[in-house]
């Protein structure tokens, strides 16, 4: 969802020029590397290419190739625990492996059912099906850019893939605002490129990254303490997921801000607005900017359809004027950080669509846009002396792709003040 309400920031805030990417062969790390397609010694057979075309369906793609309805319904039985041959679509690649024999006989279909996994149908004999997932070669690349405009559009002339946009406001959705970033702001990142027989298959894991904005820099570094799942941390191992995200939604610009002397645009009258107000379009996703607990949902006079939310260390979060509410959310309700709640409208006494956004500090408003987010536990420390050994791993691994901007050079060059 938080990828969902970013893309807008992205396009619009700013972009890179300037940009370089530089790659690796790949890893040093141990890649099974297929000799065989689909686990198959396919030069025993004949392999013949095809798609699924309109009209298309299993028994019809069999019998083309000479396999009558009782060996096609034995077929289908047979791979029915694997995969519904009734759900193979038009334009998805599938293969045929044909013995090298005079009556060149179908051996096996090869239906791919996505860009990572096939499905292997033995035709003869012993009839069966089974999944096969590709294994993937990874090579490690880096990409560094300089924000000048808008890094959607330049992440994407720079040969760096849009996806890693996203990845980066996965990583820094607690830390940085996508939505105010600078020109002059620059990014450097090291990452997996997935490929599988020379063919790009998308982006892997991002191993470290570090972004400049406002003139300091932000670390983060891939980890997994023990048998956790991996996530990002700072330079001191303190996690960069906080309590809170920076923002609820997706906003075009902020049309009123904390205070207590604003004349209401309705009532016409001077009284405080401990608040912000988010200017965006009607029906634009609303979503929780921390776990925790729905403790009102329904109408609040003049703030309209309103949900309130509790969150662990006495705070609360209040989302005004909302269009509607996202299903299943009621009061009791637990949320996740990022999920779904509502959507932007104009309910209440309200000049347009909005929202209007509030946050509380053991019942009193505090400003959100000044607000500190609690972290959350740092790196234990039965695994701090992996951590820096990893950190350290990973700056060889930058030194390794002789990037042009290089790592020891790199705060000298910006100017930036270093933030842990």
């Amino acid at each position: 969802m938080r990828n969902f309400l970013l893309v807008f920031a992205l396009f619009f805030a700013v972009s890179c020029s300037n940009s370089v990417q530089v790659e690796q062969d790949s890893t040093s790390a141990k890649v099974e590397v297929n000799k065989t397609e689909y686990g198959i010694d396919t030069s025993n057979y004949i392999v013949e290419n095809y798609t699924v075309k309109k009209g298309d369906f299993f028994g019809s793609v069999l019998y083309r190739f000479g396999i009558g309805a009782r060996q096609a319904y034995n077929i289908t039985i047979a791979s029915r625990d694997v995969f519904d041959v009734r759900k193979i679509k038009v334009g998805n690649k599938y293969v045929i492996l044909k013995e090298k024999d005079s009556l060149k006989t179908p051996a096996y279909m090869v239906y791919d059912e996505d860009n990572l996994t096939s499905i292997i149908i033995s035709l003869k004999d012993s009839l069966y099906a089974r999944r096969y997932t590709k294994v993937l070669q990874k090579n490690l690349k880096m990409g560094t850019a300089t924000i000048s405009t808008s890094l959607w559009n330049d992440v994407q002339k720079a040969g760096i893939p849009v996806i890693m946009a996203l990845k980066l406001s996965d990583v820094y959705d607690c830390t940085i605002d996508f939505f105010g970033l600078q020109s002059g702001d620059s990014f450097v990142v090291t990452y997996d490129e997935l490929t599988y027989n020379g063919e790009y298959m998308g982006v892997g894991d991002i191993h470290m990254a570090e972004f400049t904005h406002a003139g300091k820099v932000y670390k983060a570094y891939r980890f997994a303490q023990g048998d956790k799942k991996a996530q990002f941390w700072n330079h001191n191992g303190e996690s960069m997921k906080k309590a809170f995200l920076k923002a609820p939604l997706n906003f075009t610009r902020i049309s009123s801000r904390f205070t207590y002397a604003r004349k209401h645009p309705v009532l016409k009258i001077v009284r405080p607005h401990t608040g912000v107000d988010y200017a965006a379009p009607a029906g634009t996703p609303v979503v929780a900017l921390g776990e925790g607990v729905v403790i009102h949902k329904g109408w609040a006079g003049g703030g309209g359809n309103t949900i309130k939310i509790k969150h662990p260390g006495n705070y609360v979060t209040s989302y005004m004027h909302l269009r509607g509410y996202a299903k299943g959310i009621k009061k009791g309700s637990r949320v996740a950080q990022g999920e779904l709640i509502g959507y932007v409208g104009s309910t209440g006494l309200s000049t347009g669509p909005h929202l209007d956004f509030r946050v509380y500090k053991n019942g009193k408003p505090i400003d959100p846009l000044k607000m500190e987010s609690p972290s959350v536990e740092p790196i234990a420390k039965e695994y701090m002396a992996e951590f820096e050994a990893k950190k350290e791993h990973y700056y060889r691994q930058m030194d390794s792709l002789k990037a042009a901007v290089h790592i020891k050079d790199y705060y000298k060059r910006i100017g930036a003040e270093f933030v842990n």
